[in-house]
């Protein structure tokens, strides 16, 4: 069912050109991802809109929501009055399938990460343009299917990599591009979330899940993108007992390892850590660190020692942090007095309207293919070259899964003789094929 306002010019304050374009956009998912960064995007362009001299002006309305129970939509709706375009909300079991079916240009899918897939390939199917949270999929099959309708029906399909905008990112990717820092040889990257985020926040949906898909994804792409190369194996293991059942599915922790190789020859094994059960009073939002290690050269960072420390008497730890990361995401009061909220969690968004924008409204008709080739080979963001991160993902799924039903150990390896993606279980002679294509 649907409780629709429609959007009319006069619910948004001007914007000063002869041509203003228009894009409308549809939200699967009112959950945390929502309020941190598609919220203030949404908010950011309302009125303002994006311009470029490839597309002129063109405006971003939210335009529909779709969650189970609308609670989370109907509270945003009266909390944001004036601050976003009246939008549509639709809610129930079929409340995804009724928004694509609307009035929208692109659909951004924040829902737990197992049901990104249905709601991607629903929107493919009607025509839209897809931005997908971080994993994409859980699986090459799937990977295939989504870049296979998306190519057939020339439509963007792209995934929100945030992290890989971050500046200290950018920069490290700049001295490997540069050849300042010389072959990478081994790495290490951890992000640890607070209890919160699994005992209350994901409470409803993390059984059976894990919180290295959750978030490791960010680093394994991190990698794959910064450094090349060819994946060769990947391990994992964790503990579990927190969240869940000490025997059960659910995952406190994880440890992830993959393996590259590099046409000289040499390979470079990467660690990443991960955990969402820090307690909740941890000085900083999240612990993020990486370290790789190059032939001429090392990079560290550390999300909380690049920033700011902060101490209010009754609030920090827990109402506000101590630590603070003000580059990702952060609300600010402008030299100028206007309130922004702006970070490289919102810029990642406001890219992908960019690139649709460019696309419809770029240039003529009849060189929208053109635009199209050109958009698909970004491969920051693009699903067909993700391929090496869903290996990975999928890998770690099948690897804990196996843990899960008694069978510790596994390791994971990509384009073997059996199969693009075969596990090897300990004491077993033939691997199971988990994908036959190359990857």
């Amino acid at each position: 069912m649907s409780e629709s306002t429609p959007t009319k010019a006069s619910d948004r304050p001007a914007v000063a050109s002869s041509a203003v374009r228009q894009l409308r956009a549809g939200m699967v998912g009112m959950g945390m991802i929502f309020d941190e960064t598609y919220r203030p995007f949404f908010e950011g362009v309302f009125g303002r809109g994006i311009h470029d001299p490839a597309f002129g002006v063109c405006t971003i309305d939210l335009a529909a929501v779709a969650s189970r129970t609308g609670r989370r939509a109907e509270a945003y709706r009266q909390s944001a009055a004036g601050r976003v375009a009246p939008f549509v909300s639709y809610t129930g079991d079929n409340s995804g399938a009724e928004l694509v079916a609307g009035d929208v240009d692109f659909v951004c899918v924040a829902t737990p990460d197992d049901r990104h897939f249905d709601s991607a390939m629903a929107a493919l199917k009607a025509g839209r343009h897809v931005l997908i949270e971080k994993p994409s999929v859980l699986s090459l099959g799937q990977l295939d299917t989504i870049t296979e309708t998306a190519r057939s029906k020339r439509l963007l399909a792209k995934i929100v990599y945030h992290k890989l905008l971050d500046p200290d990112h950018k920069k490290l990717r700049t001295l490997v591009v540069d050849g300042v820092l010389r072959h990478v040889n081994h790495g290490y990257c951890t992000l640890l979330e607070p209890k919160m985020i699994s005992g209350q926040q994901f409470a409803e949906w993390i059984t059976g899940r894990n919180p290295g898909t959750y978030v490791a994804v960010h680093y394994i792409k991190l990698i794959d993108f910064t450094f090349g190369g060819r994946l060769k194996y990947v391990t994992c293991t964790g503990q579990r007992g927190l969240v869940g059942p000490a025997d059960g599915p659910t995952w406190d922790s994880t440890q992830l390892r993959m393996v590259y190789a590099y046409d000289d020859g040499r390979e470079a094994a990467f660690d990443i850590h991960t955990s969402w059960v820090t307690p909740d009073n941890f000085p900083g939002y999240v612990e993020q660190e990486v370290q790789f290690r190059f032939d001429n050269g090392v990079w560290n960072g550390h999300s909380r020692k690049r920033g700011v420390e902060l101490t209010v008497e009754g609030e920090t730890p827990l109402v506000r942090k101590i630590s603070m990361n003000n580059h990702y995401n952060g609300e600010f009061v402008e030299p100028w007095g206007a309130r922004s909220q702006r970070g490289y969690g919102v810029e990642v968004l406001e890219r992908f309207a960019r690139e649709v924008a460019e696309l419809e409204f770029g240039g003529p008709a009849e060189e929208r293919s053109q635009r199209y080739d050109r958009l698909v080979a970004l491969d920051y963001n693009d699903v067909a070259a993700d391929r090496q991160v869903v290996a990975t993902v999928e890998a770690m799924e099948a690897i804990l899964a196996a843990h899960a039903a008694g069978e510790p150990g596994a390791m994971a390896e990509i384009n073997h003789d059996a199969g693009g993606l075969v596990l090897w279980k300990p004491g077993r002679a033939e691997p199971d094929v988990l994908y036959r294509p190359r990857v």
